[in-house]
């Protein structure tokens, strides 16, 4: 009992050293977008929040923000519909279809999940062009309205649903189609609320391709916003700071607001089943 209890007081600590760790530069943004100018360069740091909101200010009336704010939004909102929509219907067919190469198709999504994504940016990217939606919102949409991760985490959800539920749905004349939306779907809402945050949180903060696809601010997401910032005021810190605090509040705030759906989503997860 002793040997357990000090081991949970030394994961705990490691925890609590590992959140300290993510939240230092966080904090150190903060600090810095509130200082006052003679304050940034002094030596030790000056970490205590001043409240100056005037950089925040300055910086918001700099750039539209709002306009970066709503296409990433729109962009965010569209990706996880045709994401959850596809990653619905592909966990259902893996988890309760017989087909022939059904592992086979398993083994390609967890492939995927091993392939770095900047791997598909240049075939992208020449898709976009051929058909025309370079610049465009649905060219930053179409390219992530699949998700291997969630077709993952779903298909083994799916899979933990007690196999007497499909049969007694077939008894009583339930199809494939019927028992997903009316038993698979609801069960997994947990799982789906995971799936539609990581969506959302990958999505906001998505710039390389974004950056690539992308060249009018009308249809540029916050990053691509945050990035032609620094190009332009690369000296300005507290103006740099600031911006990357518009680009971070929400995201930490989201996270926040669900993160206990988001480890229980998670947790109801199991191994690897083939």
């Amino acid at each position: 009992m002793r040997y357990l209890r000090s081991l949970q007081i030394v994961r705990v600590f490691v925890a609590l050293i590992i959140g300290i760790a993510f939240l230092i530069p966080i904090y150190i943004t903060l600090t810095t977008s509130l200082d006052k100018a003679q304050n940034v360069f002094t030596f030790p740091p000056h970490l205590l929040l001043d409240f100056n909101f005037a950089n925040w200010a300055r910086t918001w009336h700099e750039y539209d923000w709002l306009l970066y704010y709503l296409n990433t939004i729109v962009i965010a909102i569209a990706t996880i519909i045709i994401a959850l929509g596809t990653t619905i219907l592909a966990a259902y067919a893996l988890s309760f279809m017989r087909f022939p190469g059904q592992n086979f198709v398993f083994a390609l999504v967890l492939v995927v999940l091993m392939i770095p994504s900047e791997t598909f940016l240049i075939p992208n990217f020449v898709l976009m062009a051929q058909v025309h939606l370079v610049n465009t919102r649905i060219a930053q949409i179409l390219p992530y309205g699949a998700s291997a991760f969630g077709i993952f985490l779903l298909r083994q959800f799916f899979l933990t649903i007690p196999r007497d539920y499909r049969e007694a749905a077939s008894i009583d004349g339930c199809g494939h189609w019927r028992f997903l939306w009316s038993v698979a779907v609801p069960l997994a809402r947990p799982i789906l609320m995971t799936i539609a945050i990581y969506i959302f949180i990958g999505t906001w903060n998505s710039l390389l391709w974004p950056l690539m696809v992308t060249a009018t601010p009308n249809v540029q997401p916050i990053e691509v916003a945050l990035a032609t910032y620094l190009t332009s005021n690369s000296s300005d810190w507290q103006g740099l700071s600031a911006a990357g605090m518009f680009a971070t509040i929400p995201v930490v705030l989201l996270y926040l607001f669900f993160q206990k759906r988001i480890v229980a989503g998670i947790s109801r997860g199991e191994g690897i089943r083939f």
